[in-house]
């Protein structure tokens, strides 16, 4: 006998951070997003759009990832996907927000870039 599934919906994608504010106001500078909650241990971005926000949580033990991936440190758990329509422009845009190029990068129509944090995220050309 099985029970009915309720409803789900992803609302909110969570990164740790050691200082939420910075971060999600580098994000709020990168998409174009307002902060609608901000308190001293997270701070809550929304998709104007009513997709899935960002949330960013203070994790005093932070340790930034490693891109790409080497044995014995830390590692990448997730990275967001963010599709463009002219990827030069917005790498140009993610490095004046503040983001790094990553050293690799493993496809022509992606780029790799890295929040202020480390948090790998991928600039894709929607086409």
């Amino acid at each position: 006998m099985s029970t009915p599934r309720p409803h789900l919906r992803l609302t909110t994608v969570n990164l740790d951070t050691p200082d939420p504010a910075a971060l999600a106001r580098f994000y709020a500078r990168l998409l174009g997003w307002e902060i609608g909650v901000e308190e001293a241990d997270d701070v809550i971005l929304r998709d104007p759009d009513g997709g899935v926000g960002l949330s960013f949580q203070r994790e005093r033990r932070y340790v930034r990832p490693t891109w790409p991936a080497e044995a014995g440190r830390q590692q990448m758990m997730a990275h967001l996907e963010i599709g463009v329509d002219d990827l030069a422009a917005a790498q140009a845009h993610a490095v004046a927000c503040g983001a790094t190029v990553a050293p690799f990068q493993p496809q022509d129509d992606v780029r790799v870039c890295l929040d202020p944090d480390g948090h790998p995220f991928c600039l894709w050309l929607m086409s």
